[in-house]
Order: structure tokens, then C-alpha cells, then sequence
């Protein structure tokens, strides 16, 4: 079964950046919307922003401006870059996939294992 990877999370001080990545791991063919969520302690699990594969983004209000998702579709990767980083972006943050076609046939809603952010201030 394919898995989503994510790596980059890390502690940095307000008005860092970081750069998380999320890749595919296995047989894939097809990827449909990716996308970034985020977690924060207590709190519901928010959606950050999405990547669809016909080349459209949308984000939240709170990163617009600051955050930017890209993806390879080469490389089976989803990318955040996140800018000026503020402490109440501190969160655990996910990756997911709405629908893949891979060699076991189609998968829906994957999600990663999670990455943690946390930002100081």
C-alpha cells in the first residue's frame, strides 16, 4: 500500500522559514488533489492549503501571503514552503492525498504520519 512520507518540520524562531515535503512512496500513476493540513494542541485538524493536479492552489486565509504549496508529480512530492513564521503556526502539520491510482489499484483520502512545527517566539 502506498504511503505518504513527510519530512522538514523542525523548531524555528518567528520570522523563519521551513520547508516541508510529503512523498509517495511506492507504485503510483496517478495523484489527484494534494493537500497540507494542520494540527495544533486541542484543536481541530485545519486545512493549510491544496494542490490539485490541474495546476490550481487555494489557501487559508491565516498563511496566504506567507506559505506556498507546489508539487512534483514527477517526483510524487507536495512541498510548503511556509515564510515568516509565526508561533501560532506551532502545530503538527499533514499531508494528504484525496485519490491516487497506484499499482494495487485506487487509494483514497491517505494521510502522512505528521511533521512537527513548532515556532518561537
Amino acid at each position: 500500500q502506498v504511503q505518504l512520507v513527510e519530512s522538514g518540520g523542525g523548531l524555528v524562531q518567528a520570522g523563519g522559514s521551513l520547508t516541508l515535503s510529503c512523498v509517495a512512496s511506492g507504485i503510483v500513476f496517478t495523484i489527484a488533489d494534494m493537500s497540507w493540513y494542520r494540527q495544533a494542541p486541542g484543536k481541530q485538524r485545519d486545512l493549510v492549503a491544496t494542490a490539485t493536479n490541474y495546476g490550481s492552489t487555494t489557501y487559508a486565509d491565516s498563511v496566504k501571503g506567507r506559505f506556498t504549496i507546489s508539487r512534483d508529480d514527477g517526483k510524487k512530492t507536495v512541498y510548503l514552503q511556509m515564510n515568516s513564521l509565526k508561533p501560532e503556526d506551532t502545530a503538527v502539520y499533514y499531508c494528504n492525498v484525496d485519490r491516487m491510482t497506484t499499482n494495487k489499484g485506487p487509494q483514497y483520502n491517505i494521510w502522512g504520519q505528521g511533521t512537527q512545527v513548532t515556532v518561537s517566539s
